[in-house]
């Protein structure tokens, strides 16, 4: 007795298909994911970063003053500017010192005095 060739399946074939669409999938999600993780995780650490510490907060203008501009500059005396213009030079140090706006408030304040 012959037996007849069997039909192919093609359950296993669509089986393993679907499958291997399935892995891309999760694999692709999984890196959208890791993603995500990442870039929030750096968003907190720069946002904190960015906010004043306590040390900073502490401090009066007179010790910004010390620590950040006469690293650079002679002390002049309080009344070489206008109070104006130690506002715009405040300004334009903000940007050169990388100040935050809390300390330059401070050392700008203890210059107008």
């Amino acid at each position: 007795m012959k037996l007849l060739n069997p039909i192919p399946c093609t359950c296993n074939l669509q089986f393993n298909y679907k499958k291997q669409i399935m892995k891309i999938i999760y694999s692709r999600k999984l890196i959208i994911l890791s993603i995500l993780v990442v870039l929030i995780g750096s968003m907190i650490v720069i946002l904190n970063s960015c906010a004043p510490s306590q040390k900073v907060a502490d401090k009066s203008g007179a010790q910004l003053w010390a620590e950040n501009c006469q690293r650079c500059h002679n002390t002049p005396s309080s009344s070489t500017f206008s109070h104006e213009q130690w506002e715009t030079i405040g300004m334009h140090m903000q940007s050169r010192a990388l100040l935050t706006e809390t300390e330059k408030e401070k050392i700008v304040d203890f210059l107008k005095q």
